[in-house]
């Protein structure tokens, strides 16, 4: 009796044994006396006990996997930090198990190194602005390696992409000093400017000046030949002139408060002759 009860209690262990459910989202491998046999899909399934054994449990979910932060330097020497995250599936566990050591550790270290060799064909400016570029070549390049080992690459991500501190520094001081630069070229702009305004105010001035002096010349000849036509002595006319511009200018000295002296010229007596328009003696 008690021999029928422990070939029960083995019987319904070995049938429990044979009888595995694989829950949605998983695949798991069974090798047969340490030989790949078959990989057992989500729902229930039946192995043979103690000849078949479930290897691994592989996830077919989305993974997410990190790439740790590292320093890369790029084409003219200058040195970045830089980390990503690959969001990868198990598209066939058996390659996945046994075509690789540990998959997710391989496509880490793969990701590290082809985003190290993508950014140092770039130059500063270019692995800063063109986030999306290194993301696109980053995936070409790994997707066929991956492939072999069962691996679909979903996306991969930049998530941080910076100049190290010592280069932020070197950044900021070179960015200060463009500053200081465009001031002082917009400072001496100005003031060339500022001086070809007044060249040209000076220059109008002056032709304005000589516009002038011609305007008033031509009108003194102009009343010279009017009062030498009026009168019969030619020489009574121009010390008219003469005279009153002498009177006009006497004015002007008395006005300013310097004014010390005042210059008779040797002619006074015509002058003055000039502006009586006669002949007195």
């Amino acid at each position: 009796m008690e021999v029928l009860i422990v070939l029960l209690v083995v019987v319904v262990i070995t049938l429990f044994a044979g009888v595995k459910i694989v829950p949605q989202g998983e695949e798991w491998v069974v090798e047969r006396l340490g030989k790949y046999h078959k990989t057992l899909t989500p729902g229930l399934n039946i192995i043979v006990p103690y000849i078949d054994a479930i290897r691994a449990k592989i996830s077919t979910r989305d993974i997410i996997l990190d790439i740790d932060q590292q320093e890369v330097i790029t084409k003219d020497n200058a040195v970045i930090l830089t980390n990503a995250v690959a969001f990868i599936r198990v598209t066939d566990p058996k390659s996945a198990l046994y075509g690789v050591e540990d998959f997710k550790l391989a496509i880490q270290n793969l990701i590290t190194t082809t985003l190290r060799s993508i950014i140092g064909e770039m130059k500063l400016d270019e692995a800063l602005s063109n986030r999306d570029t290194i993301k696109a070549r980053l995936k070409d390049q790994i997707i066929d390696d991956v492939a072999d080992w069962g691996i679909t690459v979903k996306s991969v991500e930049i998530q941080d992409i910076t100049p190290s501190g010592s280069m932020q520094q070197a950044m900021e001081q070179q960015a200060a000093a463009e500053r200081e630069r465009r001031a002082i070229e917009t400072k001496a702009e100005g003031n060339k400017n500022a001086m070809i305004l007044e060249a040209e105010g000076k220059l109008q001035a002056a032709k304005k000046e000589a516009e002038a002096q011609v305007a008033l010349s031509e009108a003194s000849a102009q009343a010279i030949k009017n009062v030498s036509e009026a009168i019969t002595d030619k020489e009574l006319p121009t010390m008219f002139l003469l005279g009153d511009r002498y009177i006009n200018t006497l004015e002007k000295m008395t006005a300013s408060p310097n004014s010390k002296f005042v210059v008779y010229p040797a002619d006074l007596q015509k002058a003055i002759k000039g502006l009586l328009g006669g002949n007195q003696k």
